[in-house]
């Protein structure tokens, strides 16, 4: 009985975890890309001194990335 229940759980758990790892790696992805943009367009309009804007610059680009590679990650996951 334990068997079956086991063979079953091996065989579907992996199907449905994928696709929820898929979404939250692409939601992840999104927020850190909004965020990017919310506080590009806050800097580029802002009138703080060259130091802040280049720290916010230095801090968009992370958060930037970090979506990018969210997404990549998403899409990696999709092709295996």
């Amino acid at each position: 009985m334990f068997s079956m229940a086991k063979k079953f759980l091996d065989h579907v758990i992996p199907g449905v975890i994928r696709p929820i790892h898929i979404l939250w790696n692409q939601a992840i992805g999104f927020v850190f890309i909004v965020l990017a943009t919310v506080f590009g367009y806050r800097i580029v309009r802002g009138k703080e001194p060259i130091g802040l804007q280049i720290v916010g610059g230095l801090f968009v680009a992370l958060i930037g990335w970090f979506g990018v590679s969210s997404f990549w990650k998403a899409r990696k996951i999709s092709k295996s």
